[in-house]
């Protein structure tokens, strides 16, 4: 009886997993589907089972895309040969790529602040067919 204990001890249902690393079912069933969370094992019966690597491997992802990190990038994270085996340099290499796209976003996001703060500030707030704000929303309104 002890065996059939400890081997169930680390077997928990998709439900059990979604809780425990903050992901939703239908997510882990995507991520398993594009083959970034590995196959689990199933029960006679055909259910899935998941052990403790499946928390943590959910738990990287969900935190990954947090932070903005694509799938491609996650998923190459992950090739790298799991959590412990990736090489600092390698794994730096994908942060100082993610870094220089969120700059850019950071750069295209002051931009269009500037555009809108000054697109604002011109409109009067009376007439809407005079309206700075609709011109620059609308490319196909007449100027």
């Amino acid at each position: 009886m002890a065996s059939i204990t400890a081997s169930r001890a680390g077997s928990l249902p998709i439900g059990q997993l979604s809780r425990l690393s903050g992901v939703n079912i239908e997510t882990i069933r995507y991520c398993e589907r594009i083959k970034m969370l590995p196959a689990p094992p199933r029960t006679a019966a055909g259910r899935r089972v998941y052990d403790p690597a499946h928390v943590r491997v959910l738990a990287f992802i969900r935190r990954s895309r947090e932070l903005g990190f694509s799938l491609y990038e996650i998923r190459a994270l992950i090739r790298l040969g799991g959590l412990e085996k990736a090489t600092c340099r390698e794994v730096r290499e994908i942060a100082a790529h993610h870094l220089e796209d969120i700059r850019t976003k950071i750069d295209d996001l002051q931009k269009l602040e500037r555009l809108l703060a000054r697109t604002i500030a011109r409109c009067s707030g009376r007439t809407v067919p005079d309206c700075p704000v609709l011109d620059v929303l609308d490319v196909r309104r007449p100027k």
